[in-house]
Formats: structure tokens, sequence, C-alpha cells
């Protein structure tokens, strides 16, 4: 009887353990994977922004983005529109939010003239608060 009994400790027992390693070196691939990819599904539109010294002004909504590119597009949110389409397109927004706040982009290229007139469009659209946005200059001080 003894010998049986030796016999069973013996006898290898299973561990309940799951073996993570493939389940990691898996996840691992597919975060390396995404972060490549990541950057080539964001499509917006290129505008190359001039460079300014301004601070960054908090934020506390998020506006809407009307961008000029260097060939004059209009964009409301990277949707393209005409001039006349975005300040209806503004009207509508301005009557559902009163303080409703929007931030100009244009390209450096886009002449000073077509962004006046830009912002002459959204102030008659009823657009009271406009900001323009920048890029932050590499240079110290100002000129």
């Amino acid at each position: 009887m003894t010998h049986g009994h030796g016999a069973r400790n013996s006898r290898r027992r299973y561990a309940a353990e799951i073996n993570v390693t493939p389940l990691v070196d898996v996840v691992l691939v597919l975060l390396i994977i995404f972060m490549i990819t990541a950057p080539m599904m964001t499509r917006g539109i290129k505008v190359d922004l001039p460079e300014t010294t301004a601070k960054a002004l908090p934020q506390k909504e998020r506006p809407q983005t009307v961008t000029v590119d260097k060939n004059g597009r209009l964009y409301l949110n990277s949707i393209s529109l005409d001039k006349r389409a975005l300040k209806a397109k503004l009207r509508l927004m301005k009557k559902k939010d009163p303080k409703l706040k929007v931030l100009l982009k244009a390209d450096k290229e886009v002449p000073y003239g077509l962004v006046a007139g830009i912002m002459a469009d959204l102030k008659e659209a009823g657009i009271e608060e406009i900001g323009l946005v920048t890029r932050p200059s590499k240079r110290k001080g100002g000129f």
C-alpha cells in the first residue's frame, strides 16, 4: 500500500496558470502598428500658418474653425464651402449659440486683403469673437 501512495506523489501536477507571453507579444505588435498608422489616418487641410511670439490663449469650449488654404479655398471644420454657404452656415450656428466663437486659420501665402474680407464676412454673419490661429515662432522676440 505504501508503494501506491508514493507513486501518487511522484506524478506531475498541472498548474492552472495562463501563459501571457504570446498575448503580450500580440499586444505589442498591435501597438506598434497603431503608432505607425495613426498619423496617416488623420486627414486635415494643409495650411502653413504664420509664426508669431504670442502665447496661446486658454480655451474652455471648442470653437468653430474657418480655414483658408493657400489657394483661397474656404473650409468650416474641414468641410469645403464657398463664401455664401459659409456665411449662411455661420448665421445658423450663431442663432443656435449666441456665444459662438470662431478661429480663423489662414495660410501665410494668403493675401492680407482676403483674410480681412473673410473677417468682415464673419462679422456680417454676427460672429463677434474671432481668433486668429498662428504657429509659435522659434526665434525669441518680435519682428
